[in-house]
């Protein structure tokens, strides 16, 4: 009977795998519905905890079946025995039934207690961001501030002022828009509660929306207070009014000049309240260094007169200050959190260094945790993951936009949209994210593109312990090493601890998708990293090794190889058998001293067959091969392509090929050397999204298709010696917003003619060595933000 069973398990373990992949699809669908309750029912965020885990074992199951399937696929393809892969077959198949019959065992037992995955309480149903916990708010004690006590506020009431007092009688609105705990409900009470505002007006209100809220209360309550002000009594049976009688009430009490002050967090809200030129968003800032410190030393050192900061004490409190980021909420808070501790070095020293968890045992540092995490709280379940995900990042770190797009899509945090491409959809979430100021951008292109960004610490701080709950982390590989999906080294280039135990690697990660080394002191290529056959991001940028092997070709999965900045010169032609592939990534800058030189971008040579990899989307930088040139046109999904060494006879056919590219955004092209001629004049009809062109080399005239080409919003112009002004050229361009000559221009006069260039914000001249004029008509470059002028 024992025999029967064994082999009735193995037989139907194919079907097994299905059916617990369905439910993992159900599972993942409870986890979503009980995803926004959790937070106020304790035993359901145990139960979800519990549910959480059976579901990544259950992804743990598959992921061995499938790492197994793959295994025996890479045997039977060497000379290894049939009988060791019939055996080894034999065990991953009774390793996954049994796996499978456990999992099957405890959802049994959840369900005898829970239904199936339904709680009564969800099934009624109540409001996503419902807190039936109480909490004191201190938002409430914004309304309640006196001026004495409020810092930096001064310039942002002037213009809120401003805004009041001047404009015609239409309905007009300000949006003051930021993140949490900026101190928006204070600035607009302020300005509310100001006489010279109020004279001007015969009626106000000031209504306060809740996270849930009723339109009609919100309306009933609203006239009652225009009633209120003008010292009359409420319309006549306004308590039983309908919600169009109590707007076409409402609407005789805005008859005359009126204005709607609305705060918000999201940027979004405000752009839709705001739409027409009599409109106005206020964009708060964080307070001034200066400011925030002396905020802080208000709330900490109240009992000090002068409310000084003691000399012992003022290196911590700038470090607390700092945590704060100019934040007058989280300034405060902890300001009076320190103020009822003793002025000792060491307590402050013990509360510093165990912030995270004070924020959590604190009650009024809980309350503030609370508004921090609103807008959090508020997201669609499927962007929770991707903001959990800056935890794992260390302090104050800016994180460059591409790569953090491609981190979350190699922890499927991206759900697939029909008709974009995953990075697209990933850019969309990082959108909304900054739109509701939970990402603070840090560095932007002049055309807008976002470079870097970053989350505020006391954010960071809070979602660590939620991040953790997950557990699917591990910052080095001494960590714990339970279900340990993404492996990441942050030490600046230090020399990686131990890198021997890169060998647990093989027994202990073999499921990892992600392996970020970037900045490592490492010379060699880890073997051991080409048996993680379910990677799909590997990142060594900034590392020191200089060859690949060859046994990269095993990583079936990987999705992204990043070897930016490293010195490899050479791709081993095995690499094209990598189908998945979508950026592939190997350049490294020249360390500039003070003039640039022509080759100042080392590319990497690749093999006859890379127009067989038709899943790439990036491709920088590869060194041209006359015969490789004519296979870029098979790599229709491209994104970006970066090109070098590229000769004159090849020219027709980077055309040609780049013509395919329907989806090309960014084209970076450098010729042989200073001498040889870029001939791109074949190129006729460019990609339409192509946005950013970059060309090095001589050009015996600029092609046509360049100064026509509208959509284009960033051209850089080196060596490129061309004697007719490429910058009155290009001056109808209505897009561009960055421009660089360097070397571009052999004459003596730029000359830019009136209304040229109406969006250009960043103009470079760099040596260009004949230049002695360059003359710029009234009303060109209206939009010019930045003009560098160097070595001319």
């Amino acid at each position: 009977m024992a025999e029967s069973a064994e082999a009735q398990l193995l037989k139907g373990v194919h079907g097994e795998v299905c059916d617990i992949r369905d439910e993992l699809d159900r599972i993942k669908s409870f986890l979503r519905d009980a995803d926004t309750r959790q937070d106020t029912d304790q035993t359901l965020k145990t139960w979800v905890k519990q549910v959480r885990e059976i579901a990544y074992d259950v992804e743990d199951v598959l992921d061995k079946f499938m790492l197994g399937k793959a295994l025996e696929q890479h045997d039977s393809q060497g000379c290894i025995d049939f009988l060791y892969i019939l055996i080894k077959q034999f065990m991953v198949h009774h390793q996954t039934a049994s796996s499978i019959q456990d999992i099957k065992t405890r959802i049994g037992m959840i369900t005898e207690r829970k239904d199936a995955y339904t709680l009564k309480r969800i099934e009624q149903g109540s409001s996503s961001n419902n807190m039936s916990d109480q909490w004191n708010d201190p938002r409430l004690n914004a309304l309640f501030i006196e001026e004495a006590h409020l810092v930096g506020i001064d310039m942002p009431r002037r213009q809120l002022i401003r805004w009041l007092m001047n404009g015609d009688s239409r309905l007009k609105t300000i949006s003051v828009v930021g993140m949490g705990g900026l101190g928006k409900t204070t600035q607009v009470k302020k300005v509310y509660d100001s006489q010279q505002v109020k004279k001007c007006f015969e009626t106000y209100a000031w209504i306060t929306v809740s996270q849930s809220f009723k339109p009609v209360d919100l309306l009933r309550n609203m006239i009652k207070q225009f009633s209120e002000a003008k010292k009359d009594q409420s319309p006549e049976g306004v308590d039983a009014m309908t919600e169009v009688e109590l707007i076409q009430v409402l609407r005789s009490y805005l008859q005359n000049k009126s204005w709607v002050m609305i705060t918000t967090r999201k940027g979004d809200v405000a752009s839709s309240s705001c739409i027409g030129p009599s409109n106005h968003i206020y964009n708060l800032q964080p307070l001034h260094p200066e400011n925030a410190w002396s905020l802080f030393c208000r709330k900490a050192f109240q009992s000090n007169e002068e409310n000084s900061c003691p000399q012992e004490l003022e290196k911590l409190s700038r470090s607390f200050v700092k945590k704060c980021q100019g934040l007058p909420l989280a300034i405060v808070t902890l300001g009076s959190l320190l103020s009822m501790k003793g002025k000792t070095y060491v307590e402050w020293e013990m509360i510093h260094g165990s912030l995270g968890s004070e924020l959590e045992s604190d009650d009024n540092l809980r309350s503030m945790t609370k508004i921090l995490l609103l807008s959090f709280n508020d997201l669609p379940y499927y962007l929770k993951s991707c903001f959990l995900y800056w935890s794992i990042f260390p302090e104050d770190y800016a994180i460059r936009r591409m790569k953090l797009i491609r981190l979350w899509i190699a922890e499927a945090f991206v759900e697939r949209n029909e008709g974009r491409s995953m990075e697209e959809v990933a850019e969309g979430y990082l959108n909304v994210l900054i739109t509701r100021n939970l990402v603070l951008v840090t560095e932007r292109k002049s055309y807008g593109k976002v470079i870097t960004c970053q989350i505020h610490d006391l954010v960071r701080e809070m979602i660590i312990p939620k991040f953790r709950e997950e557990h699917f982390f591990a910052s080095s590989v001494e960590e714990n090493m339970n279900r340990i999906r993404h492996l990441s080294i942050c030490n600046d280039g230090e020399k990686f601890p131990n890198f021997d135990t890169f060998s647990l690697l093989h027994s202990l990660l073999r499921l990892l998708k992600v392996v970020d080394l970037e900045n490592v002191s490492v010379d060699i290529f880890p073997d051991d990293l080409t048996s993680l056959l379910h990677l799909w991001y590997l990142s060594l940028e900034n590392t020191k090794i200089k060859k690949v092997p060859s046994s990269l070709m095993k990583l079936k999965n990987l999705e992204t190889l990043n070897l930016k900045g490293t010195f490899v010169c050479e791709l081993p032609v095995e690499i094209l058998k990598l189908e998945r592939l979508c950026h592939l990534l190997v350049y490294r800058y020249h360390i500039m001293v003070v003039y640039l030189p022509f080759n100042s971008v080392y590319g990497v040579k690749v093999s006859a067959g890379i127009g067989h990899m038709r899943s790439l989307q990036k491709l920088a930088c590869i060194e041209a091969e006359s015969g490789m040139i004519r296979e870029l046109g098979n790599l229709t999904q491209l994104r970006r392509l970066g090109i070098i060494k590229l000769k004159r006879e090849d020219g027709n056919d980077l055309c040609t090929s780049v013509e395919k590219m329907e989806y090309l955004q960014s084209l970076d092209v450098t010729s042989m050397d200073e001498e040889e001629v870029l001939d791109l004049h074949p190129l006729l009809h460019p990609p339409l999204p192509l946005q950013c062109l970059y060309l090095t080399g001589r050009l015996e005239k600029l092609p046509k298709w360049i100064a026509s080409f509208h959509n284009l919003v960033a051209v850089c112009l080196r060596w490129s010696r061309l004697r007719d002004d490429p910058l009155k050229a290009l001056q109808s361009l209505p897009n561009l917003v960055e421009l660089e000559l360097r070397r571009a221009f052999d004459g003596e006069e730029l000359c830019c003619e009136g209304r040229g260039y109406p969006r250009l914000k960043q103009l470079l001249l760099i040596e260009l060595m004949g230049l002695k004029k360059v003359r710029v008509e009234k009303g060109a470059m209206s939009s010019l933000e930045e003009l560098d002028i160097r070595h001319c």
